[in-house]
């Protein structure tokens, strides 16, 4: 996922992904209005392709965000999809020259892309527009950091906000364990010791609640594979992302631990080897939905929005089942601690997310300056709010105070019909299939003074100071879950850096990719395994076999690779 998949906060996640199509306005040198394009149209409708790493739905934009972007700027959205259509589209588009006319890449493609000649140098046009301009340290941080690279502008981070690298500006952080408080507090709201702890919790309200209302069968977790890989990553996503309750962050063969030190994935000692059998536990109690093996992310999400799901982990998760009156009647999710965890949380992305935005380097110069608008665009005020806010009017509205009021706050989980003038259809159906941004939802909005993201507006926080968050506040002793972290010493925040890392020797390359294949294979066996003996030697196997594959060799450009971001995150500190 990412998680990455990841996802932006309108009530949280944005579903899919297409391929760009564009046409854009004219520009004097600039935005128009608050800092996005002009209004105008030229040359007819053009369709780009768009190659996109973070987009979990591959084909043609549908619904309101389609109408948006084809009344604005005449484009029409299809995107390339590598999570839905397979890894091999990067490496089999690449080998042709032409990867895509507007490029969503992880760091490491992205250095690649621009050393193979398939990204377009856009440095004399990207500070011609206000957007960037707000942005520049940024941008030439990122383009800066390329091996050999003399001031040429080839990519734009994502995500960049405009706080500090080691600022952290959210309540709640990326992964946590998060119950529904009504069923947490049915339980008897027990303090959780550890993992064993939380499936005890878990088992206790699948037990009250073995079904849903309308009969279907609720699950203390329910996992799904199709993030496995993403972010560059080695080992399960439902796995990795959860090794940073424990303080840790796996850097692909490695876990970086909090002193700073680096040990193997496969070190038993590990959050890896702890998660996992943290999920084999679950597994071997009946906590684990039987489909988590075989579902995708879309059956996963249905049952999330069903009510079916007792335990999340992302904090975008929420926005499937966390409407206000959920919140008001306490049945939403809130994170709750557990006593031997210690969160490691990334800071504010000031420098962005890692992965890149480019323009491929076929472009014509027609298509070049529309794809440019957009973007531009894209990363502007007005840009931004519709990514993260939704449509003014139907997610919305501005009141007579100046500030932001939300409607329709379960638009997203519930689908619900978008009025003909906004483009009709599904909410949901109609989300931005692009699902990933230029700025975070959690930067500060010019035009309002607070962050884009609604779950910080001054009008929602006074909206949601409900019964349930009271007792929360009175029982943790804290006003929201990451000040409750800090207080008690339980987060690691991580510095946000910009660092070119060396990219995979063609041998490291077929190392790396035979490891993923054998970690990912023997992870979702051994949440199988019929009891401990079995998952240990399991895991004894795994070890054996990537030593074979070459894992040692791995770990070694990859502990060189990481230090020297780790080196940059110390110099921040």
């Amino acid at each position: 996922m990412k998680a990455k998949k990841i996802i932006s906060l309108l009530c949280v996640v944005a579903m899919s992904a297409g391929l760009l199509a564009g046409c854009g306005n004219k520009t004097d040198g600039g935005e128009g209005g608050a800092g996005g394009a002009g209004g105008g149209k030229s040359g007819g409708t053009l369709t780009l392709e768009f190659f996109d790493v973070a987009a979990n739905y591959q084909g043609t934009q549908p619904g309101w965000f389609a109408k948006i972007v084809k009344d604005k700027f005449d484009l029409e959205l299809n995107i390339i999809a590598p999570q839905v259509g397979g890894d091999a589209l990067y490496q089999t588009r690449s080998a042709t020259g032409n990867l895509g006319d507007v490029l969503i890449l992880e760091a490491g493609q992205f250095q690649e892309c621009v050393e193979q000649g398939l990204v377009k140098d856009i440095t004399a046009d990207i500070y011609n527009y206000d957007s960037f301009k707000t942005f520049k340290q940024q941008i030439d941080a990122l383009n800066n950091g390329l091996p050999n690279n003399d001031g040429k502008i080839y990519g734009i981070p994502t995500e960049m906000m405009n706080t500090s690298p080691t600022s952290y500006s959210q309540d709640v952080i990326y992964s946590s364990p998060q119950l529904r408080w009504n069923l947490y507090k049915e339980i008897g709201s027990p303090d959780i010791k550890d993992l064993n702890g939380l499936l005890d919790a878990l088992a206790a309200m699948q037990e009250k609640h073995p079904q849903t209302e309308t009969g279907d069968p609720i699950y203390g977790a329910s996992l799904w594979p199709d993030w496995d890989g993403g972010d560059d990553m080695i080992g399960i996503a439902n796995v990795v992302q959860l090794t940073t309750w424990y303080g840790e962050k796996i850097k692909q063969s490695l876990i970086l631990k909090p002193d700073g030190t680096f040990i193997p994935l496969t070190d038993k000692k590990g959050s890896y080897y702890k998660i996992l059998k943290f999920w084999n536990d679950a597994y071997n109690r009946g906590l684990v939905d039987p489909d988590s093996f075989s579902q995708g992310w879309n059956e996963a999400c249905a049952k999330m929005q069903n009510g079916q799901v007792l335990l999340f982990w992302y904090s975008w998760q929420q926005g499937f089942w966390n409407s206000n009156d959920r919140l008001k009647d306490g049945s939403a999710f809130i994170f709750v601690p557990v006593k031997d965890q210690k969160y490691y949380a990334d800071a504010d992305s000031f420098f962005g997310s890692g992965r890149v935005w480019a323009v491929g380097s076929k472009v014509d110069d027609e298509k070049y300056k529309r794809i440019m608008e957009f973007l531009a665009w894209y990363a502007s005020p007005e840009g931004a709010m519709i990514q993260h806010d939704g449509i003014e009017g139907f997610n919305y509205e501005k009141g007579s105070d100046g500030r932001l009021y939300q409607k329709n706050d379960n638009a997203l989980m519930d689908n619900l019909p978008v009025p003909a003038e906004y483009g009709g259809g599904g909410y949901q159906d109609g989300n931005n299939a692009i699902n990933q941004w230029i700025v975070s939802a959690n930067s500060t909005n010019p035009l309002t003074n607070e962050p884009y993201a609604k779950q910080y507006w001054s009008t929602y926080k006074e909206e949601m100071m409900t019964d349930m968050k009271k007792e929360w506040q009175q029982k943790f002793g804290a006003q929201e879950p990451a000040e409750y972290m800090k207080k008690n010493n339980v987060l690691v925040i991580s510095p946000n850096v910009s660092v070119a890392l060396p990219v995979d020797t063609n041998d490291i390359a077929v190392i790396r990719n035979q490891c993923k294949v054998a970690v990912n294979d023997w992870s979702w066996r051994m949440i199988k395994a019929a009891d401990d003996a079995t998952f240990d030697s399991m895991w004894d196997q795994m070890t054996t076999e990537l030593d074979g594959l070459g894992f040692q060799d791995l770990m070694k450009f990859d502990k060189d690779k990481y230090t020297i971001e780790l080196n940059a995150k110390n110099a921040v500190k």
